[in-house]
C-alpha cells in the first residue's frame, strides 16, 4: 500500500529546501501551487494543514497551523505571519500580522502589518491598517480599520462584537469606515476602541481616537474624532414591516462613496508607496500585486452591491413617498455613472497630481536617509511631510465624492453631514 500523500513530490521539495514540515503524511498541497513561491527560511507548516491555489505565496518565518489545521487558498503572506488555526481565502497579510483558532477570513480581506485577531473571527472584504487587535468571537465584514501607532497603541475590537452587513431587505451596501485612509496611513493617528459585547449596523463613519463604550451597538455616523460614544436603545415596539422603504437613501449612498473613494486613495498609496517597500524583497512584486488585487475586490464588491440596492429601490418605487420615488428613481437610473468612475486616473487632476509628487520627493529623501521599514520610516516623517501626504490622499477621496455627487444631482450628497475633507 502507497501511504505517500498525492503532493508527496512538493512536500519532499519543501523539506529538502529547509521548510519544516514535522508530519509531512498528513499534509496536502495542491498541484497547482508554486513551491517556488514558499520560501526556505524559517517557514514551518504544522500537522494537518491544507495548502491550495495557483497564487499563495508563503514568505520567511511564517507559521502555519500552530493550534489547529490551517486551509490556505490564493494567500499571499508576508514575512513572520502566524496563521494559527482556520481557513484563509484569497486575501493578504502582512508581515507579523497573526489570527488564532478558528479563523475564517475570505476574500478580499487584507492585515497590514501586525494587525490580527485572537480565535473565532470571521473577516471578508475588511481591510486592518497596521497594529488593529480583534479580539474573540468576532464578525467584521465589509469594513476598513485603521488607527493606532504600536503594538501597545492600537485600535481595538472586542470580543463578541459583531459587524451587522445585511438588511432585511437583502442589501449588502453597509461598508463601515473607521478612520479614514488618508490620515490613517502615516500611522500617527489615535486608536479606535469598540467595547465588547456590541455591534455595528451598518454603514456608518467613525473618527480617530473614539472609545465606544461595551455593550453600545451603533447604527449613526461618529465623524469626529476623540469622543466617548455610549449607544442608544431602542424602545420596544410593534408595527407594519414596509419592505425597501429606505428612508435614509441618501445617507446610506453617501456612506458607500465615501468608503470607495478611500478605497481610491489606498489604490494610490498602494501603487505609489507601498510598492517601494515591497520591491526589493522577496516575493515582493507578488506581494503587491496581491494588495491591488484584494482592492479590485473590494470594489467590484462595492459596486456590485450598489447596482444591487438600486434595482430594489427601483421595483419599490410605488411604495414610498413623491420625493423618495423621485430619489429611487434618480439612484436607479444613474448608478452605472458611479460604477464608471472606478476606470478614472486621479493622476488626470493636476493638484492631485502636484501634492503627490511633492510628498513622493520627501518620502525618497527619507528613504535614502534611512534603512528602515515602512511603518518606522513612514511613523519618522516630519509632520509636514506626513500633512502633505495626506492632503494628496485627501484630495483623491474628494475628488471621487465630487463626481459621485455631480452624477446625482437629486439626492444632494455632502450636504447634511458635510463634504468630506
Amino acid at each position: 500500500m502507497d501511504l505517500k500523500p498525492r503532493s508527496h513530490e512538493k512536500i519532499a521539495s519543501l523539506i529538502s529546501k529547509g521548510v519544516d514540515i514535522p508530519n509531512p503524511l498528513t499534509l496536502d498541497i495542491g498541484d497547482e501551487v508554486d513551491v517556488d513561491r514558499i520560501s526556505a527560511r524559517g517557514v514551518k507548516i504544522f500537522p494537518g494543514c491544507r495548502i491550495y491555489g495557483k497564487d499563495t505565496v508563503i514568505s520567511s518565518g511564517t507559521q502555519i497551523g500552530r493550534e489547529a489545521p490551517v486551509t490556505i487558498e490564493d494567500c499571499q503572506i508576508g514575512q513572520d505571519v502566524e496563521l494559527k488555526g482556520g481557513y484563509f481565502s484569497k486575501s493578504v497579510f502582512l508581515d507579523k500580522s497573526n489570527m488564532g483558532l478558528g479563523a475564517h477570513v475570505r476574500e478580499g480581506s487584507i492585515l497590514e502589518e501586525e494587525a490580527g485577531g485572537a480565535h473565532c473571527v470571521g473577516l471578508k472584504q475588511t481591510i486592518l491598517f497596521p497594529f488593529v487587535t480583534l479580539g474573540s468571537l468576532i464578525n467584521l465584514c465589509d469594513c476598513l480599520m485603521a488607527g493606532g501607532t504600536s503594538r501597545k497603541n492600537h485600535s481595538e475590537v472586542g470580543s463578541s462584537y459583531i459587524h451587522f452587513n445585511f438588511t432585511p431587505d437583502q442589501d449588502k451596501t453597509t461598508p463601515s469606515l473607521l478612520g479614514d485612509v488618508p490620515r490613517g496611513v502615516m500611522l500617527k493617528q489615535p486608536p479606535i476602541f469598540l467595547g465588547g459585547q456590541g455591534g455595528i449596523v451598518g454603514p456608518i463613519r467613525m473618527g480617530f481616537g473614539n472609545v465606544v463604550s461595551a455593550g453600545s451597538v451603533l447604527r449613526k455616523d461618529y465623524p469626529d474624532d476623540n469622543k466617548l460614544i455610549v449607544g442608544e436603545t431602542h424602545k420596544g415596539c410593534v408595527k407594519d414591516f414596509l419592505p425597501a422603504l429606505y428612508p435614509n437613501l441618501p445617507r446610506i449612498i453617501e456612506n458607500n462613496i465615501i468608503y470607495l473613494a478611500n478605497l481610491s486613495a489606498l489604490e494610490e498609496w498602494y501603487i505609489h508607496v507601498r510598492k517601494l517597500f515591497l520591491e526589493g524583497r522577496e516575493f515582493g512584486p507578488l506581494l503587491h500585486a496581491g494588495l491591488l488585487d484584494k482592492l479590485s475586490l473590494a470594489r467590484k464588491e462595492r459596486l456590485k452591491r450598489l447596482e444591487a440596492m438600486a434595482k430594489t429601490a427601483i421595483r419599490s418605487v410605488s411604495s414610498t413617498s413623491e420625493k423618495g420615488a423621485l430619489l429611487k428613481k434618480e439612484f436607479g437610473s444613474r448608478v452605472n455613472e458611479i460604477q464608471g468612475l472606478s476606470k478614472l486616473d486621479p493622476a488626470s487632476d493636476a493638484k492631485v497630481l502636484s501634492c503627490r509628487q511633492e510628498f513622493l520627493a520627501h518620502l525618497e529623501r527619507a528613504m535614502q536617509d534611512k534603512s528602515g521599514g515602512y511603518i518606522e520610516t513612514i511613523q519618522g516623517l516630519p509632520a509636514d511631510v506626513s500633512a502633505s501626504g495626506t492632503k494628496w490622499l485627501e484630495c483623491v477621496a474628494a475628488n471621487y465624492c465630487k463626481l459621485a455627487s455631480a452624477a446625482l444631482p437629486g439626492l444632494q450628497l455632502f450636504k447634511v453631514q458635510g463634504f468630506p475633507k
